[in-house]
């Protein structure tokens, strides 16, 4: 066998090879991508209800669970505050109680509302200025998944 006629199969070799490896890339690329297109959380209507002075606010939004799996919110956190907690108001016996829960789950396909006078995030220790209209970046902190961060509207008591 001639030297030329032993790099040309190497050098098909080498291309054959090259070949499988996109191909099998790609697929995998695709397929992941597929996963993360049906496995999607979203979040909407985040608000932060800001009072004045460090009274503690509270953050309300409206969670889905787009996957195919339970999935469990297990905290968050922001730069804008030193604590975030996730709460719990309700009404027992004529009298308003405010309970820390330490996690919420929410079934496939469901919808899990954070709203006033149920669950909610009670944000404690104000450490930036803000204003009505800003944007605070909180981010979701979930057991088995990635965090997902969330732009909430600093909004007036009122506007709730």
């Amino acid at each position: 066998m001639s030297f030329h006629h032993y790099c040309r199969l190497e050098e098909s070799s080498v291309r054959n090879l090259v070949s499988s490896v996109v191909m099998g890339l790609s697929a995998f690329v695709l397929s992941a991508g597929l996963a993360f297109a049906e496995g999607k959380v979203d979040v909407s209507d985040a608000r932060l209800r800001l009072l004045p002075g460090d009274v503690p606010a509270a953050g309300y939004f409206r969670l889905h669970n787009g996957t195919d799996e339970a999935i469990k919110l297990i905290g968050a956190h922001t730069g804008a505050y030193r604590k975030v907690m996730m709460h719990l108001s309700m009404e027992k016996d004529g009298m308003a109680e405010m309970h820390a829960v330490p996690e919420v789950d929410i079934a496939p396909g469901e919808d899990f509302e954070f709203a006033p006078s149920g669950y909610h995030l009670m944000f404690m220790k104000r450490s930036a200025l803000l204003q009505y209209g800003d944007k605070v970046t909180v981010i979701l902190k979930f057991a088995d998944r990635k965090d997902v961060p969330v732009n909430f509207k600093v909004v007036s008591p009122a506007a709730m």
